[in-house]
């Protein structure tokens, strides 16, 4: 039957995407792997590929035009059928489920002649027929942040056999941001757990399987779109077996597996699981077309021995060298002995999405950076006059916040996003603080910080900071920041610039404040000073709008009251 393929999100801001270039034409086979087209998002070009065979019945976007996300691109299906009625069905899919329970009863007598003609193609059909009366329900990984594309099943609540309610919490899944808890909303016998306590499962992959005691759930298995892959992946050990004996000969695999000038060919995500797995993507042999390595090939890798062999191989034909390049003369050299140690741990969900995003704005957004010293005098003696009276302590965070809260009025550009064809200048002010946790980094967001008391932004920072390190923030705590303070002043750090964190245009790095000699009158005398740092988008914000926005800034602290006005 034929499937829609749709604008997928690549990236966590992306809202449409433009196709770049079409790798196939219609008419065109298509494997699992195969890149149909380079997509062009808000973050940068990337190869799309397709997860399914079939044949290439209908484009339905030309180069260079831009599609919303899950907006449909192109119809796969077997040669010749009719990809109308799919298209009908992903524009109103109320009807399209319709048709389905209908299509079985109609169809039942054509299924044998091409049951007969194409028996490799027939199971798919069979298995979404079934589903539609089995009495269970498949629960998937839910997407619990806008950064997130896979969980870690940290802890199971239930095991296969157990009743469950409703409210009842299946698992603890450990997202980038946190650890939070998965509620089924489904009644009954847990039937199948798919990953296990510490795996990881993508968004909307099948984790567990909740219905009626004694069902066969098997055909819920075969007819999930997330779950084809892990079903898929016994047999197509078979064909992954001669990778062994090409490693024996690496002039051929070589031949297979690069372009003519040399370059591996693989798909991104292929090179960026063989990257997180530490496997040399020069020692796999690819099953796609033209011999392209996708992710299939890498997750059946198994070359790591004879990857291992080779090299002790080679490093024994160097000894002989090396012993006659030993000199004739002893030398008296003193001998040190010790024990080499190493400790690995897998990177966290956390980490993986800091060094994502954080890598996309380094190189994706042209940054420069600005520095100003500022004279803290004053401020240290309003802090000290405030907390002789203020509810709570007021830190110099908090004076800074405050300061930037009403700078970014003044200063709208400072205050934007970019967003590929058009610039978003905020209205509102949301300031993100950078909390750092065990795992790495979070940013909570003050809402509407320029009016809010210097108590209130102590109370509310002080309250992200517990909930951050307990893993007790939700979602909403760490979205929609317009503008973002880092602060390793209490480390004592003399100064640093911060990467930005997108979509915000600008993050302000402040340091410590150091007690250093200055000029002030003509006389030389002691002085308190703290440099700030503002990391700029340079496709946002010109130098001299940051200069001017860090003058406000250095005006408003080195005279605090006017943070109260």
């Amino acid at each position: 039957m034929a499937e829609v393929v749709k604008m997928p999100k690549m990236s966590d801001t992306m809202t449409d995407g433009v196709v770049a270039k079409w790798h196939k034409k219609v008419g065109d086979k298509v494997k699992s792997g195969d890149v149909l087209a380079e997509i062009e998002t808000d973050k940068a070009t990337m190869d799309f590929e397709s997860y399914q065979d079939g044949t290439l019945l209908f484009i339905g976007v030309e180069e260079g035009k831009s599609v919303p996300v899950d907006e449909v691109i192109a119809v796969l299906g077997k040669e010749g059928e009719d990809y109308k009625t799919a298209l009908e069905g992903a524009a109103s899919p109320a009807p399209a489920e319709k048709k389905e329970e209908e299509k079985p009863a109609a169809t039942e007598k054509e299924a044998a002649p091409v049951a007969d003609k194409a028996p490799a193609a027939a199971p798919a059909p069979a298995a979404k027929v079934d589903t539609s009366n089995i009495p269970a329900t498949v629960i998937r990984m839910p997407a619990l942040s806008d950064t997130m594309t896979e969980g870690i099943i940290n802890k199971w609540n239930f095991k296969v056999g157990d009743k469950v309610k409703s409210d009842d919490s299946l698992a603890d899944v450990e997202t980038d941001k946190a650890t939070m808890e998965v509620v089924g909303y489904e009644a009954g016998t847990l039937l199948y757990i798919g990953p296990k306590e510490g795996e990881a499962a993508p968004v909307n992959g099948i984790i567990a399987i909740v219905g009626k005691e004694g069902t066969d759930i098997t055909p819920l298995l075969q007819d999930a779109p997330a779950a084809a892959p892990a079903g898929e992946a016994k047999p197509a050990e078979a064909t992954a077996a001669p990778a062994p004996a090409a490693e024996s000969a690496p002039g051929n695999e070589e031949a297979e597996i690069t372009h003519s000038d040399g370059r591996v060919k693989a798909s991104p995500l292929a090179r960026k699981i063989a990257k997180d797995k530490g496997i040399d993507i020069n020692a796999i042999t690819g099953t796609a077309e033209g011999g392209r390595i996708v992710k299939k090939d890498v997750e059946e890798f198994k070359g790591g021995e004879s990857k291992v062999a080779a090299t002790s191989g080679n490093s024994s034909d160097v000894k002989p060298a090396a012993a006659a390049s030993t000199p004739a003369v002893p030398i008296s050299i003193p001998t040190f002995t010790g024990e080499e140690k190493f400790t690995e741990k897998p990177v966290t969900q956390m980490r993986k999405v800091i060094a994502k995003r954080l890598s996309e704005s380094l190189f994706n957004a042209p940054h420069f950076y600005v520095t100003m010293s500022i004279d803290m005098d004053q401020a240290i003696v309003a802090r000290n006059k405030i907390n002789e009276v203020a509810p709570v302590k007021i830190s110099f965070n908090d004076f800074v916040l405050k300061a930037c809260a009403i700078a970014l009025k003044q200063h709208p550009a400072i205050n934007s996003s970019w967003l590929g064809d058009k610039i978003r200048y905020n209205e509102h002010i949301h300031i993100g603080v950078a909390v750092a946790v065990d795992e790495g980094l979070l940013v909570p967001v003050i809402r509407f910080a320029d009016g809010k008391s210097l108590s209130h932004i102590s109370v509310e920072v002080k309250d992200f900071a517990q909930r951050a390190k307990a893993k007790k923030l939700q979602p909403a705590d760490w979205e929609g920041s317009t503008f973002t303070i880092s602060n390793l002043g209490m480390f004592g750090v003399d100064e640093f610039t911060a990467i930005i964190n997108p979509p915000d245009a600008c993050i302000l790095a402040i340091s410590g404040i150091q007690a250093v000699p200055v000029v002030k009158n003509g006389a030389v005398v002691p002085g308190n000073i703290m440099k700030v740092t503002l990391s700029c988008d340079h496709r946002v914000v010109d130098g001299a709008t940051g200069a001017a926005f860090l003058q406000t800034l250095k005006s408003l602290l080195e005279e605090p009251v006017r943070l109260l006005i």
